[in-house]
């Protein structure tokens, strides 16, 4: 929270007594307000992912990019008709925020959709076949288990 207030501080250019005062605040009675209410723990807050999140968060950032190209290509291209498939990729084994982040993944990436989300497995909508032959390939289910190695 601090952070957050310090970064607004920075790019907000108001540096005056009373902003400051007010500022101070809203950030002391925020972090009393989640305090009292006891929803920060490890569920919410998984601490132990911060070490592994930035690097993971960087890959996740090219593949979106190298995804993003490749619908552009699909749709643009003349020869090439977006061909829709859903298939299930299996998590068998992920413990449950493993699986929350490797949905939400699939579903960042363009041209991929989390679309249902059971125990064992992940139904996914690709808008080509070459989006669920990726994920089968288990490149990002590699980094998603290794972001919860302990």
């Amino acid at each position: 929270m601090p952070l957050l207030a310090a970064f607004w501080l920075m790019i907000s250019g108001h540096y005056t007594p009373l902003l400051l005062i007010l500022g101070a605040f809203s950030v002391v009675l925020v972090i009393w307000v989640v305090l009292r209410m006891a929803v920060i723990d490890e569920e919410s807050l998984p601490l132990r992912l911060l070490p592994r999140l930035p690097r993971y968060l960087l890959w996740l950032g090219g593949q979106i990019l190298l995804s993003a190209l490749t619908v552009v290509r699909l749709v643009w291209s003349p020869r090439r008709r977006p061909r829709p498939v859903v298939a299930t990729i299996p998590t068998t084994g992920l413990p449950d925020l493993s699986k929350v982040v490797y949905a939400n993944s699939i579903t960042l990436t363009p041209g991929t959709l989390s679309v249902s989300f059971r125990e064992e497995d992940i139904e996914v909508h690709s808008i080509h076949q070459e989006g669920i032959t990726e994920l089968e390939g288990g490149a990002m289910l590699d980094r998603v288990t290794r972001l919860e190695a302990r």
